[in-house]
């Protein structure tokens, strides 16, 4: 065996010790299932992480709170880095676009693990991701901070996306080209139904969700365009990419020949003896989590 793969398989064993594993029990499979939709059908991770040779982009939109719902995609994101060596990419909703050169730094071993936390503005749940960058530091593996800053979000939930156009030339660097389009049809319904009803303050909110799917699509198409033959692994909240609406919908209209895959993960009542049929139109799979696993907050 090469010493690349011993090392990839002790920091993948290492890593392991470094999820939250609160609520679980030693068989972590009977916590979760994973449907194939096309294939109409459970399916282990193998032969997911199979359909990624044919993809440039999968999407796992989960619940932020989801303790094995973090488990599977800090899983799924080891299998893949395995699987395609050299190739893979980690992208984020968790970080933003102005703090890409911290991760970079943290993940060169360059600065402290509390440094990068504080400047990098980690999410307060961060030990639920921290699996996944450890081993993207560990394998050289590049995370792509996604997501437009909060900064920039409260201004157009402040203003609309209008507001956008009057910030400095070099600001507008850290999110997507201007105009950035509110999407209309199924996502803004689902959004209204989210909300509760129709108000211009929800609009100023449905904007700044567009404002957030617009850049995180526009971090992982510019990414890919410098960086030919690459996949990116993007890990954002479900709202962003369930029915392929939202972030993922963005991406397709920036990069059309990016070939697409979605997982939507969630904890379900139904996990003893689901019913897929009314889940099948959120994704290419579909990963029920077991609700009788602690939350992580």
């Amino acid at each position: 065996m090469k010493i690349k793969q011993v090392k990839l398989k002790l920091s993948y064993i290492l890593s392991l010790l470094l999820l939250p594993l609160s609520g679980f029990s030693q068989d972590t499979s009977i916590h979760y299932k994973l449907f194939d939709v096309k294939k109409n059908k459970v399916i282990p991770i193998d032969s997911l992480i199979g359909a990624m040779r044919n993809a440039d982009v999968l999407f796992f939109g989960e619940e932020h709170n989801d303790a094995t719902g973090h488990f599977m995609e800090a899983e799924i994101w080891k299998k893949l880095a395995t699987a395609y060596p050299g190739k893979m990419a980690l992208s984020m909703e968790m970080f933003h676009t102005d703090v890409q050169t911290v991760l970079n730094e943290y993940l060169a071993g360059a600065i402290s693990e509390s440094n990068f936390i504080k400047e990098a503005r980690a999410w307060n749940n961060y030990a639920d991701y921290r699996p996944m960058v450890e081993f993207a530091k560990a394998q050289q593996l590049p995370v792509i901070g996604a997501n437009g800053a909060a900064r920039y979000s409260n201004l157009v939930s402040r203003s609309g996306l209008e507001a956008l156009k009057q910030l400095p030339t070099a600001s507008k660097a850290f999110f997507a080209p201007l105009p950035i389009d509110t999407a209309t049809g199924r996502y803004h319904e689902k959004f209204v139904e989210t909300l509760g009803g129709h108000s211009m303050g929800n609009m100023k909110i449905y904007q700044t969700q567009n404002f957030w799917d617009a850049t995180m699509a526009w971090s992982i198409a510019s990414y890919l365009r410098k960086n030919k033959g690459s996949k990116v692994f993007q890990v954002n909240g479900r709202f962003h990419s369930d029915e392929k609406l939202g972030t993922l919908a963005k991406l397709q209209t920036y990069a059309p020949k990016l070939r697409i895959l979605n997982i939507a993960s969630f904890s379900a009542d139904d996990f003893a003896a689901p019913d897929w049929k009314q889940y099948l139109g959120l994704g290419d799979f579909i990963l029920l989590t077991d609700p009788a696993v602690k939350r992580t907050f």
